[in-house]
């Protein structure tokens, strides 16, 4: 039986992105036959289907990195068929056929069995960028993250991880400061429960001292570059750190002395490789007491839902700066 799929190729050197028919024989080995109802967009996804980024590893691919659906047939005795799951990350939708299609098919362990308390659009509402979040948050209480320890500065605000710390964090009775280039935003920011915003332009980015002044017991940084040193720089003594993408830049410019000095913890998160018994306590704690006031999309949310249809229109966002929180895509209307 024939279904829709959105598919990433490359014809003549460019990366072009087609709606298409498919039928299960085309689609990528894996245990888990999964009727996909919903999706997401991250910024990955926008890279890899306008060709923006070298994201795709093998062409063609079917896009999105993130799915979400009821199991229709497992040989794996883990699932069985009317089971509730969700995928994100491994190989998904850059080397595997991913969640922009009505049928998906994926190994067995990269399957997550939907948590208690969150609905297939709850789950996607999150996504990557949420798991990447309360991915980060856990690994920094790990190190010893209080909310008496002091602020916790989240950059890249707007986006979908920097809008899904903010409310965990918040939630969890941190005193959140959000660092935005977008003004315009503050409001937006203020509802997540930041109780700041720091437009990233009033930093002086060149003159970055190799210890500036303690100011930040955590930090969540989504940008890389100058504005993680600042970060690096500027943390309290024991304070910790969490590298979680590099949107400005790649680099990182900086010294050993917080470090070394101040015994502060860089953490990378990675939230591609991550370990499944991690991967499914912090999808638990996303569905309980990480888990976001504003997962329903709606006026007053940080998450609005486009039509399966609808999704090619969706990328320029990501692609110009203008996303802000999340998007769900409704696979089946």
């Amino acid at each position: 039986m024939g279904f829709k799929a959105y598919l990433i190729n490359q014809e003549e050197g460019k990366v072009v992105s087609r709606f298409v028919d498919m039928d299960e024989s085309q689609l990528d080995p894996g245990e888990v036959i999964i009727a996909v109802t919903h999706s997401s967009i991250n910024y990955k996804d926008a890279l890899a289907a306008t060709g923006a980024g070298r994201i795709i590893r093998r062409f063609p691919c079917v896009g999105g990195i993130d799915l979400a659906g009821r199991v229709t047939a497992s040989s794996d005795v883990r699932f069985k068929a009317g089971d509730e799951v969700l995928a994100t990350s491994y190989d998904i939708g850059v080397a595997h056929h991913g969640g922009y299609a009505e049928v998906a098919r994926v190994p067995a362990d990269w399957v997550v069995k939907l948590p208690t308390g969150l609905s297939r659009s709850d789950a996607m509402a999150l996504g990557t960028a949420g798991f990447t979040a309360g991915l980060a948050v856990v690994r920094m209480e790990h190190d010893g993250l209080k909310p008496e320890n002091g602020p916790v500065i989240v950059s890249g605000a707007t986006g979908g991880v920097g809008s899904i710390a903010i409310e965990i964090l918040a939630k969890r009775g941190y005193d959140v400061v959000a660092l935005t280039g977008k003004e315009a935003e503050t409001g937006y920011l203020k509802r997540l429960g930041a109780s700041e915003v720091m437009l990233r332009q009033s930093l002086d980015l060149a003159k970055i001292k190799p210890l500036g002044k303690e100011t930040w017991a955590g930090a969540v940084d989504n940008l890389g570059g100058d504005v993680l040193a600042w970060m690096a720089s500027t943390m309290k003594v024991g304070g910790t750190l969490a590298s979680i993408g590099l949107a400005a830049n790649f680099s990182l410019n900086t010294t050993v002395m917080p470090f070394i000095l101040r015994g502060v913890s860089l953490l990378g998160i990675d939230s591609v490789n991550c370990a499944m018994a991690r991967r499914a306590e912090v999808w638990q704690h996303l569905a309980t007491d990480m888990r976001p006031a504003h997962l329903t999309p709606g006026a007053d949310s940080m998450v609005r839902a486009v039509a399966f249809a609808d999704l090619p229109a969706a990328f320029d966002d990501y692609i110009e700066g203008r996303a802000r929180g999340r998007v769900v895509v409704n696979i089946v209307p």
